[in-house]
């Protein structure tokens, strides 16, 4: 695991959505901290600061030392995060207490290997398919895999790897395997999900239109007439 990432916090004293956009407006993101047995605290982060450290992926999976004005450090993880619909701007973020004995459910980045010399694509032509960005993991605050793995250097044209594939690290395991029932033949292909594959690359039919020559029907003045 990296170094912990740490985010500098105050308490938020007024409340509301009137509040909330005046924070905004100088520069602060209204949050909140909840979990354990403390009660939830409403927070603000300093925006610029903020999205500064938002650039990094770890700071979505992993745990952060979040300080408080001058209180203790908590040890938090990011729990949902709110965006402005088309402005770069952060509009609130929840924040959840960790408890270092209770095993956590987040969805963890996976990093592919070896992309660049895939065999079906430099090879074949293929075209590589990631089928999956996170993996859902579970275990303990302290075994907390920054991100996980997986070696594409060997996948052919048609091959595909599977959540199976991925070696997780000890204490480590990946949710949705822990699902599939051995006496349930369809369970595993269920819940094996494929996460990459290697597809033939799709070739462009242009289909030649001939114009085929319109009949038109001549009417006489004289037939008009009659």
């Amino acid at each position: 695991m990296s170094d912990k990432i740490e985010l500098t916090a105050e308490v938020r004293s007024d409340m509301g959505k009137g509040a909330s956009r005046r924070l905004r407006k100088t520069g602060l993101v209204p949050a909140v901290i909840y979990g354990g047995e403390t009660d939830p605290i409403s927070i603000t982060l300093p925006h610029n600061s903020f999205m500064h450290e938002l650039e990094n992926e770890a700071v979505y999976s992993q745990i952060l030392s979040l300080k408080i004005g001058n209180k203790k450090k908590e040890d938090v993880i990011l729990r949902d995060l709110q965006r402005h619909p088309f402005k770069p701007k952060i509009m609130h973020a929840d924040f959840m207490r960790i408890d270092h004995k209770t095993v956590l459910h987040v969805a963890i980045p996976l990093h592919l290997l070896n992309e660049e010399t895939c065999h079906g694509v430099k090879q074949e032509g293929g075209l590589l398919n990631r089928l999956v960005n996170e993996i859902e993991v579970a275990c303990l605050p302290k075994d907390l895999p920054e991100y996980l793995e997986l070696d594409v250097a060997g996948l052919e044209l048609g091959d595909s790897l599977h959540l199976s594939d991925i070696k997780v690290p000890e204490g480590v395991e990946i949710i949705a395997l822990t699902h599939i029932d051995e006496q349930d033949p369809d369970s595993e292909s269920e819940h094996d999900i494929g996460v990459v594959a290697v597809h033939k690359m799709r070739e462009e039919v242009v289909d030649e239109e001939v114009e085929e020559p319109v009949e038109v029907a001549v009417v006489s003045e004289e037939a008009t007439e009659e």
